[in-house]
């Protein structure tokens, strides 16, 4: 099981969450926004490390963690079938760097173009602890 945090008020993330949630059906993801900040301390997570881009933790193993593109790529590679594309766009030459700059430009500038949303995003599938999941 992994944790994917993203920004709950960012249109694209949330968007690209709620495709996530659709495909998986929380059985191999689960969910954070980077707003919930009492949750993201079970992990050392601050506010500034999330400025870098959404994160991906192995629930099983929180020290193996991956962030930005490096957190697409490994969901992408997580996903069924989804190995075959991650392996084809690596052999790219070039294609990781155009990548991680690809990706570094929309999200310093995802609000600019795809705009934020008014309330927090509550993902279908938040993370749990026994009984009590966290939600904000």
């Amino acid at each position: 099981m992994y944790t994917v945090i993203y920004d709950g008020t960012c249109n694209l993330c949330v968007t690209l969450v709620r495709f996530l949630e659709q495909l998986d059906q929380g059985k191999t993801f689960q969910y954070v926004p980077m707003q919930d900040e009492d949750t993201l301390q079970r992990w050392q997570i601050t506010p500034e490390d999330c400025e870098q881009g959404m994160i991906l933790i192995e629930q099983a193993n929180p020290q193996r963690r991956w962030q930005g593109s490096d957190a697409a790529e490994e969901i992408g590679r997580i996903l069924p079938m989804g190995n075959l594309f991650v392996q084809a766009y690596r052999s790219l030459p070039g294609a990781k760097s155009t990548g991680d700059g690809f990706y570094a430009f929309i999200r310093d500038n995802r609000y600019k173009i795809f705009g934020g949303r008014d309330s927090l995003y509550e993902p279908e599938y938040p993370v749990c602890e026994s009984d009590r999941c966290a939600k904000i």
